[in-house]
């Protein structure tokens, strides 16, 4: 028995492996670094959604996806603090004058940033 073949119907090849061949397949996703946001959405698709789950990781597109999810969470996130903080009139002139009054704000409005960005991003397909 040949050791390598090839399929020329859908062009794959083959490595025989203790008389059985196997496909050489090969991944061509890009290998991006996934960041908490990502990392929650992953978590969130492979308990609630699992079929889609399953598709990305067979068609090679779940690094892309989880990625493209981290960077638009990340961006919303940063976007809804900014916001927040200004509707809100939370300046660094109260950081200065009373610190309290100021963590006690930003922790309010990160926590609303986080709550808003996981219902809209991380938390929905």
């Amino acid at each position: 028995m040949k050791k390598y073949i090839t399929d020329e119907k859908i062009g794959l090849n083959y490595t025989l492996v203790n008389d059985v061949y196997l496909p050489n397949l090969i991944s061509t996703e890009k290998n991006y670094e996934i960041g908490h946001w990502g990392r929650g959405h992953l978590d969130y698709i492979m308990k609630y959604h699992k079929v889609f789950y399953t598709s990305l990781k067979t068609n090679c597109k779940l690094n892309s996806y989880l990625h493209d999810v981290d960077v638009r969470a990340s961006e919303m996130y940063g976007h809804l603090v900014n916001q927040l903080k200004e509707q809100q009139c939370i300046t660094e002139q109260l950081k200065t004058v009373d610190m309290m009054a100021w963590v006690q704000a930003m922790n309010n409005i990160t926590n609303q940033a986080r709550e808003i960005t996981n219902i809209n991003i991380i938390f929905h397909i």
